[in-house]
């Protein structure tokens, strides 16, 4: 890995405040890598490793990532998940929504400053890259924590899921009913801590830990447990919260957890703990499948390892009924608009697809992102010139915007948000919330679906109808009697099967920002939209970056026009992309 650091001042108005920019280049090659031990297969390496570089900043500081394509054979593009992107929505990474694709032999820097701390990560948004190995954690220290004075040291541990096929073959499969009649999921063969199997994380008596936990899988719910440990959880998805001690813990895909683990006053024995991944949420349980993986908390380097003790039950928490520690109110106004998202899966052109009301995401001839730069004043805001398999909605700045998704599935789904989080604490950080983004509140979930009443709906809801069929409220009415006073924000959620969510946020981050499905095989059939915010301000405050230009046009990409690239008539969609490529689902 090659990394470097220099300091500077961030801003005039901050005149003490001194931050870096910390530089990593990552040359992405083909490496063979052997984690569970059964089969050794090509993984996606930076500078010849892996498993990959984690990325450590404070909060402030720059983060330079440039990033070399020397694969060969595939494209890519990097998305910092959980970073909210404010005022740098070019950076975000998912190929077709804000950027074209890095294509082999190419290059392309991402430049951005971090202004909240947390617990996140990084991965490929491409073509379903990041199950063959591109993923890790991103770290943003912060000595500004509520929480700082309480622990001695940091841990970092993420869980994933191991396919021993490489994605391009595997989502071939996937998407062609002839080969998968039901539609169902590939199974991995092997769950991961670390990237890895059997590892050890070193701790000393008497102290108190802030682990940093991380789900990087591609399709596991994972839970996580530690024997005879408990576990205080005080952040989710960068968001501070009050303390809440617990035996352990569900991680949704794309969640992160951050955890005061206190060690025992002995250093007499060694602890095991444990990696689970939820096969409730399987189709199938093959006989290969090794769900569990274990590793020991090291006390001492002469005791035994730990063997891990049969866990019969997870006692786990509601994630729901945890409290941001700033305490921050709902937003109890009426909204603006709601959207309704009706989550569903069918036979589509062809293939298995999904998507929402009954559109599945197809990316455009054009990047939506650059759709939104090169419209003419008035058509911005208009969501047909992004494409009709875009699953675009337009909300306008300052608008209290409601979003219910409703899953008509019978097995639940991690939903991510991009260009969304948390509220920063403290006199110094309220002067950096120029470069915030928004806060997302969960504000009701429960079984069943919502129908809302049409004057609730946003302008465009009319023509999105969605799910065949009637839906039926229960449990939601809109009435904020029934939500929490202070409720629980994050940018991962987990809707239970046949169930709704509703989430809200003030839209004060101009950019287009990606929803979708964080089980990767539901995000590459189309499980996703996209949400243009304030294109007005956008067109006002960004443009696009003349290296992503170049990286477009040698690819023969246009970066004007509508999403069929015309720029003559800006309504003429007749060219749009509306059928998926079966191969990359």
């Amino acid at each position: 890995m090659k990394f470097s650091t220099t300091a500077f001042v961030l801003f005039p108005f901050l005149q003490h405040a001194l931050t870096s920019t910390v530089t990593y280049t990552f040359d992405l090659a083909w490496v063979t890598a052997n984690p569970d031990g059964q089969l050794a297969r090509p993984v996606i390496g930076v500078n010849g490793k892996w498993p990959l570089p984690t990325i450590n900043c404070a909060v402030g500081d720059q983060v330079v990532i440039n990033v070399n394509n020397n694969l060969g054979n595939e494209s890519t593009g990097l998305h910092f998940h959980g970073l909210k992107q404010r005022g740098t929505n070019g950076y975000d990474g998912p190929p077709g929504v804000v950027q074209c694709p890095i294509p082999p032999g190419s290059s392309f820097q991402y430049s951005f400053t971090v202004a909240q701390p947390g617990t996140y990560w990084y991965h490929s948004h491409a073509a379903g890259q990041y199950p063959d190995g591109l993923r890790a954690p991103f770290i943003v220290s912060d000595p500004k924590s509520p929480y700082s004075g309480q622990y001695d040291a940091e841990l970092v541990l993420s869980m994933s899921d191991w396919y021993h096929d490489q994605m391009p073959g595997l989502l071939a499969s996937y998407v062609d009913p002839t080969q998968n009649p039901t539609g169902a999921e590939p199974i991995p063969y092997s769950a991961l801590l670390n990237d890895a199997q059997g590892i050890s994380l070193k701790v000393q008596p008497g102290k108190t830990y802030f682990l940093r936990a991380i789900n990087m899988a591609a399709f596991s719910q994972f839970y996580l447990y530690f024997d005879q440990h408990s576990l205080t959880i005080v952040e989710i998805d960068g968001v501070y919260t009050k303390p809440q001690t617990v035996d352990s813990l569900y991680i949704a895909t794309g969640q992160r957890y951050g955890l005061l683990l206190k060690t025992k006053p002995s250093a007499s024995q060694n602890y095991a703990f444990l990696g689970s991944m939820d096969t409730t949420k399987y189709d199938r349980v093959p006989g290969y499948l090794n769900e569990n993986v274990t590793g020991n908390l090291v006390y001492s380097t002469t005791a035994p390892r730990a063997e891990m003790p049969v866990v019969s039950a997870f006692n786990v928490i509601d994630d729901f009924t945890l409290v941001p520690y700033d305490g921050m109110a709902l937003l109890s106004g009426a909204p603006n608009s709601q959207i309704v998202l009706n989550a569903d899966f069918f036979l589509r052109d062809g293939q298995n697809r999904a998507g929402f009301n009954d559109v599945s995401y197809i990316s455009q001839k054009v990047p939506s992102l650059f759709t939104a730069f090169s419209a003419p004043a008035g058509l911005a805001q208009n969501p047909a010139i992004y494409g009709v398999n875009s699953n675009a909605f337009v909300v306008k700045q300052g608008d209290v915007v409601e979003i219910v998704i409703n899953n008509y599935d019978a097995g639940s789904h991690p939903f991510h948000i991009h260009g969304m989080k948390l509220l920063i604490l403290g006199p110094m950080r309220l002067k950096l919330t120029l470069l915030l983004g928004h806060d997302v509140q969960l504000v009701a979930r429960q079984p069943g679906v919502y129908n809302p009443p049409p004057h609730f709906k946003h302008p465009d809801q009319r023509n999105k109808n969605g799910h065949n069929g009637s839906a039926n409220a229960l449990g939601y009415t809109g009435n904020t009697a029934t939500m929490p006073a202070v409720p629980m924000r994050r940018d991962t959620w987990l809707i239970a099967p046949n169930g709704y969510t509703v989430i809200r946020f003030i839209a004060d981050n101009p950019g287009v920002w990606f929803l979708h499905c964080h089980m990767d095989w539901h995000a590459e059939v189309g499980l996703a939209m996209t949400l243009v915010e304030a294109p007005q301000q956008l067109q006002q405050q960004q443009r696009i970056n003349p290296a992503m230009t170049s990286v477009c046009k040698a690819q023969g990409i246009p970066t004007t026009g509508n999403a069929a690239g015309n720029t003559q008539n800006w309504l003429d969609l007749s060219n749009a992309n509306t059928v998926a490529s079966a191969q990359r689902g």
